[in-house]
C-alpha cells in the first residue's frame, strides 16, 4: 500500500473514530434525559424519517403510552414533552445509521480501487461487525426497558457502552498504525517497561470503562454525592447487603460506585507517575513525551469532571461530558502506547 492511500484510508477511519466520539456523548445525553424508550420499534431503514404531521406524532405518542415508562413514569406527559424525548433518541439511532454509511460506502471504495492490501481487509470487516453488533445491542438494550419495567438492563447497557468503545478502539488503533509503523520488539529494557505499564493501564481505563456502565445503569452516580469520602466511609457498610455476594459488584450502588472511585484513584496515582517515567526514559521519542503530556492535562480535565458530576448527582451536561471524557482518555491513552512502539523511520 503506498503512502497516499494509507493517509487516505488513516483519515477516514479517524474520521469514523471521532463520529463514535459524537453518537457516545449524544448517547449520554439521551440516557441522562431518559430519552432511550422513547421509540418503541426498530426499523432500520424507514426509521430514518421522523413523523412529519399531526397525525404520525400521535400515533408515534399512542405507541410510547403502552409502555411502562409512560404509565408508571410520564404518564402527564404532553405531545410537545414527548417531542423533546423523541428526538435525542432519534437522533442517535439516525447518527449510528450515518456512522455505517460512512464506514461502509468508502471501504468499498477503497476495495474497489485497491488501495486496501489484503492484510487490512478482515480487520475492517471485523470493524464493520462490530457495528452491526452494537445496532443490534441497543435495540436489545431497548427491549429491556419495553416489559415490565421502564429501566434498560445495565447488563446491556453495560454491553453496549463497552461495544462503542471497542469500535472506537479498534479504528483509532488501525488507523494510528496506517500513520506509522509500529516495530514488533525492542532491545531497550526501559522501553520495554514503559510499554508494558502503557498495556496494563488500558486494562484499567477499559475496567473503568465497564464500571463506569454499570454506575449509569443502576443510576449509582445519584447516590454518595460525597467526596473523596462515601457519605462519611471507604467503603459504604451497606456494600455487601445483597445475597449472594458477588451480585453486589453488579447490583449495589455502594459497591458499584465505590469500584469505579477505586479505578479513578488508581489512575489518578499511576498516570502522574507513568508520565514522570516516560520524561525520564532517554529512548522515548519527543512524540511520546508529548502525548503523555496530553494524556495527563486530560486526565486531570477528566477526574474533575467526574468529581464534579457527582457532587451535583449527575446533571445532563456534565454526566454527557464525563462520559466523552472517558473516550478521550482512552484516545490519549492508545496514542501514546502506539508511540512508545513507532518505528521511526517509517513515519509518514
Amino acid at each position: 500500500m503506498d503512502k497516499v492511500a494509507r493517509r487516505q484510508i488513516a483519515l477516514w477511519l479517524l474520521i469514523c473514530s471521532a463520529m463514535v466520539f459524537s453518537i457516545l456523548v449524544v448517547g449520554g445525553v439521551t440516557r441522562l434525559t431518559h430519552s432511550g424508550l422513547s421509540i418503541v420499534e426498530w426499523k432500520p431503514l424507514i426509521g430514518v424519517v421522523p413523523p412529519l404531521n399531526q397525525s404520525e406524532w400521535d400515533e408515534t405518542f399512542d405507541k410510547y403510552k403502552q409502555t411502562p415508562e409512560y404509565q408508571k413514569v410520564n404518564h402527564q406527559m404532553s405531545l410537545d414533552e414527548f417531542k423533546g424525548i423523541f428526538f435525542w433518541e432519534y437522533w442517535h439511532r439516525v447518527l449510528g445509521r450515518l456512522i455505517g454509511v460512512v464506514f461502509l460506502l468508502p471501504f468499498l471504495y477503497f476495495c474497489w480501487r485497491r488501495k486496501v492490501e489484503r492484510a487490512l481487509v478482515p480487520k475492517l470487516l471485523g470493524i464493520f461487525l462490530l457495528g452491526g453488533m452494537q445496532g443490534a445491542m441497543g435495540w436489545y438494550m431497548v427491549k429491556s426497558g419495553l416489559v415490565d419495567d421502564p429501566r434498560v438492563s445495565h447488563y446491556r447497557l453495560t454491553a453496549h457502552l463497552s461495544l462503542a468503545f471497542l469500535i472506537f478502539v479498534a479504528m483509532f488503533w488501525l488507523a494510528l498504525g496506517l500513520l506509522a509503523e509500529r516495530t514488533r520488539t525492542t532491545s531497550d529494557a526501559t522501553l520495554r517497561g514503559l510499554q508494558r505499564i502503557g498495556f496494563w493501564l488500558l486494562i484499567l481505563v477499559g475496567y473503568m470503562v465497564v464500571s463506569g456502565g454499570f454506575v449509569a445503569g443502576i443510576r449509582a452516580g445519584k447516590a454518595y454525592n460525597s467526596f473523596p469520602l462515601m457519605n462519611g466511609h471507604i467503603l459504604p457498610p451497606e456494600s455487601f447487603v445483597i445475597d449472594p455476594w458477588y451480585l453486589n459488584f453488579f447490583n449495589n450502588m455502594a459497591l458499584v460506585q465505590f469500584d469505579h472511585r477505586l479505578g479513578a484513584w488508581l489512575l489518578a496515582f499511576l498516570v502522574p507517575w507513568f508520565w514522570w517515567k516516560i520524561k525520564s526514559a532517554a529512548a522515548v521519542s519527543a512524540t511520546a513525551r508529548r502525548v503523555a503530556t496530553l494524556l495527563l492535562v486530560v486526565l486531570l480535565v477528566q477526574i474533575v469532571l467526574g468529581i464534579s458530576t457527582l457532587l451535583l448527582a449527575v446533571p445532563v451536561g456534565l454526566g454527557a461530558a464525563h462520559q466523552g471524557g472517558a473516550m478521550l482518555v482512552l484516545g490519549m491513552l492508545l496514542w501514546l502506547n502506539h508511540e512508545l512502539r513507532v518505528a521511526r523511520e517509517w513515519r509518514l
